[in-house]
C-alpha cells in the first residue's frame, strides 16, 4: 500500500515551482482525465482495492484490543488464538490487495503514459522545421521522457497517495471516536503539532540539498572542463594544474560542509520528530488512565491500546495530505508542460483536398515569393524563377544571402509567406506532402547517417531495395570499391552520425541513398564543401552525371559544378540579382565577377596539366574548328 507515501522534503516549492505554478482549471481537469477514460473500468477497481486495503490496514491495530482484552486479560487461550489468526489473515489480505492495486494502478500507468508518447511522438514528426531550429532539442526530448515519465508517477503516486492516506484518516478517525470520543478527540489535537517540526525541519534540509546541488554542479563542471582530453592540454600548457586543483578542494570542501549539516537537520529532526510522536499517545494514556482509575469509565486496556495504535497510523498520512498541494501543483505543471506541447499548432499539413498527381515531370516555379523565418526579419524577398524538367540551375551568392532557404521550400520544410513555389504547375500547398517529398532528393552539406549498417542507411530510401538497386546505386555514387574493401560490405557498421567514415565517404554514401530514393529533382547544397581536394573530386564525378540527366538544383563554391548548369541564379540579401551563364556573368561588375574573383579564385590555379579549370571549360565549350580567340 502507498500509506505515507509523502516526503518531507518535498513537501516545499522552489522559487521558479513557485512563479510558474500552473492555473488549475476545470478544462485542464477535463483533459487529464479524458486520458482517464479509456481505463475506467479499472480505475474502479484500484479504488476498490484502496478502500479494501485501507480497510484491512488497519483492522489489525482494532484487533490488537482484542487480543488484550478477550485473550490476555481473560485468559482465554482460544479467544488469543483466534484473533491472533484473524489479525494475521487480515494483514495478509491487506498485502495481497495493495499488490493487486500496485498491479492494476501501474498497468494504468504505463498505459497511460504509452498513449501519451505515441501521440507525442506523432505530434512532433508533424511539426515544421521552424519548430525544431527554435526550440532547445533537450527540451523536446524531456517533453518526450521525463515530464511523460513523470505522468507515470503521478498517477501510481499523487493520485493513489490522495485516495489511501484520506480513506485511512477517515477509518482511523471513526475507528477512534467509536471507542472514545475524548480520547480520540486529544488524539487528532495532537496530530498538527506533529506536522511542525516536519515542515521546519523539510525546508533547513530542502535548503541544504539545494545548495549541495549546485555545489556538485559546479564540481561536476570542474573535472569535466579539467579532465577531458583538451581540458588537460589547456591546463598543462599554460601551468594552471595547481590553479584547478585549489578550485577542486575548495569546492569539494564546500560540498562536505553541506553534506554535514543537512546530515545533522535531519538527525535533530528525528529527535524532535520522535518526541512529538510520544507525546499523543502519553496523553492517552494519561486521560485515559483518569477515566478508568478516577471516573470509573468503561473503558478497557484493549480500547486504550487500539486508541494509541490508531493514532500512530494517522501520523504519516496527515503530513502526506499536508504536503500533497506541491505534490498536486507539480503533477499539475507536469500536464500543463506536455499540453502546452500538443497544443503547438501543425504549421505544415496537408490541405484538406490535397492532390496527389498521377505522375511527377519535376518543373519547379518560384512566383514571387516572399519568405522570412521570423515575422520581421524577411529572407526572401521576391523571388522569381522557373526550373524547367530535366534542367539544371546553380545558386550562388554570399553567405546568408537565402540560398539554403530558397531550397527549404521546395519540400515544404517552410511555408511561403507571399507568392507560391509551384510543382508542374501546382502550388506545392495544394499537393500531398507524402507525394511532394518523394519527388525532392536533396543531398547537404550536413550529412546525417544512422547508427547502423551501410545497408540499413541505404534502405531507409527504398526499404524493398534489391541487393542490385544498392549496388548500382554506390556505383553511381562512386562509393562501390570503398564499400567493397570494408569488413561485412553493405554490412559494415557505419558508427554514431557516420563517425567511422570520412567526410567524403558519407556524402557518397548518402549521395547513393538518394539515387536509391531515385526522385525527380536532386538537390545538393554544398555537397562537396569542407573536403579535401581527392574526396571533391569523387563526388564531383558522382554529381556529374546526375545533373546531366536529372532536373537539378546547385548550391555549390565548385567552379566547374557551376558551369555545368544551364542557369545560374546570384543571391544577396534575399533576392535574385544576377541571372544567366557563366560567360555572361563573368563580363559584368557585379556581385558574380567578385565571388569568382574570390570564393571561386582556386579555378584560376594551374591544374596538373598546367591549364586552370576555367580555362579547360572554355576551351570544351568551342567548336574544333574555331581558332582561340586571344
Amino acid at each position: 500500500m502507498s500509506q505515507g507515501r509523502g516526503h518531507f522534503s518535498r513537501g516545499f516549492m522552489t522559487e521558479e515551482e513557485k512563479a510558474n505554478q500552473p492555473k488549475v482549471t476545470k478544462a485542464l481537469l477535463t483533459r487529464i482525465f479524458s486520458y482517464l477514460k479509456p481505463y475506467s473500468g479499472r480505475l474502479l477497481l484500484v479504488l476498490a482495492c484502496i478502500g479494501l486495503s485501507s480497510f484491512f490496514t488497519l483492522l489489525p491495530s482494532i484487533l490488537t484490543g482484542k487480543i488484550i482484552d478477550e485473550g490476555l486479560m481473560k485468559r482465554d487461550l482460544g479467544a488469543l488464538i483466534k484473533y491472533i489468526a484473524l489479525s494475521l489473515a487480515v494483514t495478509l489480505g491487506a498485502n495481497l490487495i495493495g499488490v493487486a492495486e500496485n498491479y492494476v494502478n501501474t498497468w494504468i500507468a504505463q498505459h497511460i503514459t504509452f498513449d501519451m508518447r505515441n501521440q507525442m511522438y506523432a505530434h512532433l514528426q508533424r511539426m515544421s522545421q521552424r519548430f525544431f531550429t527554435s526550440n532547445n532539442q533537450g527540451d523536446i526530448i524531456t517533453r518526450m521522457t521525463s515530464d511523460i515519465d513523470g505522468v507515470q508517477r503521478v498517477i501510481t503516486s499523487t493520485f493513489s497517495s490522495i485516495l489511501s492516506n484520506s480513506l485511512t484518516l477517515v477509518i482511523a478517525m471513526i475507528a477512534m471516536f467509536q471507542k472514545n470520543w475524548l480520547l480520540a478527540l486529544i488524539g487528532i489535537v495532537i496530530v498538527p503539532l506533529f506536522t511542525i517540526p516536519t515542515r521546519r525541519a523539510g525546508h533547513t534540509r530542502w535548503k541544504y540539498a539545494n545548495e549541495s546541488q549546485a555545489c556538485n554542479d559546479e564540481i561536476n563542471g570542474i573535472l569535466n572542463e579539467t579532465l577531458s582530453v583538451s581540458g588537460q592540454l589547456l591546463s598543462k600548457l599554460f601551468g594552471k594544474e595547481a590553479y584547478e586543483y585549489g578550485r577542486y578542494v575548495e569546492a569539494n570542501e564546500r560540498m562536505i560542509r553541506l553534506n554535514i549539516r543537512e546530515s545533522l537537520a535531519g538527525r535533530w529532526f528525528r529527535v524532535v520528530l520522535s518526541t512529538f510522536t510520544s507525546v499523543g499517545p502519553m496523553l492517552i494514556y494519561l486521560v485515559g488512565g483518569i477515566l478508568m482509575i478516577r471516573h470509573g469509565a468503561s473503558l478497557t486496556i484493549g480500547d486504550i491500546t487500539v486508541l494509541v495504535a490508531l493514532l500512530g497510523r494517522m501520523y504519516m498520512p496527515v503530513n502526506s495530505l499536508l504536503n500533497i498541494q506541491v505534490d498536486w501543483m507539480r503533477s499539475m505543471a507536469l500536464f500543463t508542460r506536455i499540453f502546452d506541447y500538443f497544443d503547438i499548432p501543425v504549421e505544415i499539413e496537408n490541405a484538406p483536398d490535397a492532390i496527389t498527381p498521377d505522375r511527377a515531370e519535376g518543373n519547379v516555379t518560384f512566383d514571387h515569393v516572399v519568405f522570412g523565418y521570423e515575422p520581421e526579419r524577411t529572407v526572401l524577398k521576391d523571388v522569381s524563377f522557373e526550373l524547367k524538367a530535366g534542367h539544371s540551375i546553380a545558386i550562388v551568392g554570399p553567405s546568408g544571402s537565402g540560398k539554403s532557404t530558397i531550397i527549404n521550400l521546395i519540400p515544404r520544410l517552410y511555408d511561403v509567406n507571399a507568392g507560391s513555389v509551384s510543382y508542374d504547375g501546382v502550388d506545392v500547398r495544394r499537393l500531398d506532402l507524402g507525394f511532394l517529398r518523394a519527388q525532392v532528393g536533396v543531398v547537404s552539406q550536413e550529412t546525417y547517417l544512422f547508427n547502423g549498417s551501410i545497408r540499413e542507411n541505404l534502405l531507409y530510401a527504398k526499404p524493398d531495395a534489391t541487393e542490385a538497386e544498392m549496388e548500382a546505386a554506390l556505383k553511381k555514387a562512386n562509393i562501390w570499391e570503398f564499400v567493397q574493401n570494408q569488413p561485412g560490405g553493405m554490412d559494415a557498421m557505419v558508427g554514431n552520425r557516420g563517425l567511422k567514415l570520412s567526410g567524403g565517404e558519407k556524402q557518397r554514401l548518402s549521395i547513393a541513398r538518394v539515387l536509391l530514393k531515385d526522385p525527380t529533382i536532386f538537390i545538393f547544397d554544398e555537397a562537396t564543401s569542407a573536403l579535401d581536394s581527392i574526396s571533391e573530386q569523387k563526388i564531383q564525378e558522382a554529381i556529374d552525371p546526375i545533373i546531366q540527366s536529372r532536373t537539378s538544383i546547385l548550391i555549390a563554391h565548385r567552379l566547374s559544378t557551376i558551369l555545368a548548369a544551364d542557369e545560374i541564379l546570384v543571391v544577396k540579401d534575399g533576392q535574385i540579382v544576377e541571372r544567366g551563364q557563366h560567360k555572361d556573368l563573368v563580363t559584368r561588375d557585379g556581385v558574380y565577377r567578385e565571388l569568382y574573383e574570390t570564393q571561386f579564385s582556386k579555378a584560376l590555379l594551374p591544374q596538373e596539366d598546367g591549364v586552370t579549370e576555367l580555362e579547360q571549360y572554355i576551351w570544351a565549350q568551342q567548336p574544333a574548328d574555331e581558332p582561340d580567340d586571344e
